[in-house]
């Protein structure tokens, strides 16, 4: 397995890099934080239209760009890195990946085109009891005839309050744990589909809270097959869980970057802070942790590119995905915990971007399973 990039990921990293320290500073994001959406969306159409990132992983026959993982992670990285407000992972790493895995083929060419036109979508699944297994699809649903019947609330659901199509999961009535979960397609203003915005303590990053009220949708908007679609999810939000870590990755590193350059430029005892030896070792913890959050990274995206394609390391996406989302984690919040303390009285000011940095560290740590949750799905993952 080769895991130096080529030149066209190269390219592709360098014109995310470009791209998002211009249009995602730190004026972009505190006047995105302001609004309901969450984002703005002449940079969301921009990165559409002019570069394509939505299209990474969609197949030519779609209209996409038809390449692989890496390429997806690439981004993810950068996205991270500049604190990206935008529906891309709910849209990109979440519905699309819904649609790869799930949907029949007369479903993928009438959505993949309507997300190469720049419609946003999202994946709910999450319940009220705020676990992210299967015991976390609390949604219900009843089949009569060729209609199914979706009734209950799903929470925090990336970008679930402004999202144009939702694919949501929902189980029979009186179902438990992995049994008869069905996945649907539910377009935004569906009669009985209530969205609502949950403001959290990330304000970088939107996610809502869907209402199902006897939602009444025809069999076409099935994803795969009825009562035995939980392996297609799982499978979903494994790699969803990949470029969670990519994003992740990709803050760490450019927390340790701004640390780094205050400390250099912050002066005490006529030297630069930069220079006391236990500011270097708190710096270099720091660069331990992006290095290693690199390597997981890109080693699962190499994996998951391989789990779409049907590869030889198909089976190793479970613990590929739970190893790289239980380190960048950690990783994350523990170099945003130390920038915190070594901008000294200016980090947990507003016209410091330390703090949205640790918010959104804090968010996403918890986003998907917090490391807990994934060292414990690697043992038993170990031990079958």
């Amino acid at each position: 397995m080769d895991f130096a990039f080529t030149d066209e990921q190269k390219m592709i990293q360098d014109t995310a890099q470009s791209f998002l320290a211009d249009v995602s500073n730190s004026d972009a994001i505190r006047a995105a934080m302001e609004t309901e959406l969450g984002y703005d969306e002449q940079i969301w159409q921009r990165i559409c239209n002019e570069l394509y990132f939505h299209a990474i992983t969609i197949p030519e026959e779609y209209g996409g760009m038809g390449l692989g993982y890496v390429e997806l992670v690439a981004v993810m990285e950068q996205m991270g890195r500049y604190l990206l407000c935008s529906p891309y992972f709910s849209t990109v790493c979440l519905a699309t990946n819904a649609l790869l895995v799930a949907a029949n083929e007369e479903q993928k060419a009438i959505w993949l085109p309507k997300i190469m036109e720049g419609t946003t979508a999202t994946l709910a699944y999450t319940g009220r009891n705020g676990k992210w297994d299967a015991e976390a699809i609390q949604a219900t649903y009843e089949k009569d005839g060729d209609h199914y019947n979706l009734n209950g609330t799903l929470r925090f659901v990336p970008d679930g309050h402004s999202a144009d199509l939702l694919i949501v999961a929902a189980r029979s009535k009186g179902s438990l744990g992995d049994k008869d979960i069905s996945l649907f397609l539910v377009p935004a203003g569906t009669k009985g589909v209530t969205q609502t915005w949950l403001p959290t303590m990330d304000q970088t990053k939107r996610v809502g809270e869907v209402s199902l009220d006897s939602v009444d949708v025809t069999h076409d908007k099935l994803l795969g097959d009825e009562a035995d679609d939980w392996p297609k999810l799982e499978k979903i939000i494994q790699l969803a869980t990949v470029a969670a870590a990519a994003e992740q990755m990709g803050g760490t590193q450019q927390i340790l970057d701004m640390t780094v350059q205050y400390t250099q430029e912050r002066y005490q005892f006529n030297r630069p802070i930069a220079s006391f030896q236990a500011v270097k070792h708190q710096a270099a913890d720091m660069m331990l942790r992006a290095e290693v959050s690199r390597s997981a990274v890109y080693y699962a995206a190499c994996v998951a590119q391989e789990a779409l394609s049907g590869g030889a390391l198909a089976d190793e996406l479970p613990e590929a995905a739970s190893v790289a989302k239980a380190y960048c984690s950690d990783a994350y919040f523990s170099n945003a915990s130390d920038a915190l303390q070594l901008h000294g009285g200016v980090g947990f000011t507003w016209e410091y971007d330390v703090h949205l940095y640790l918010k959104r560290a804090k968010s996403m740590e918890h986003f998907l399973g917090d490391s807990t949750y994934h060292r414990e799905k690697v043992a038993s993952l170990l031990l079958d």
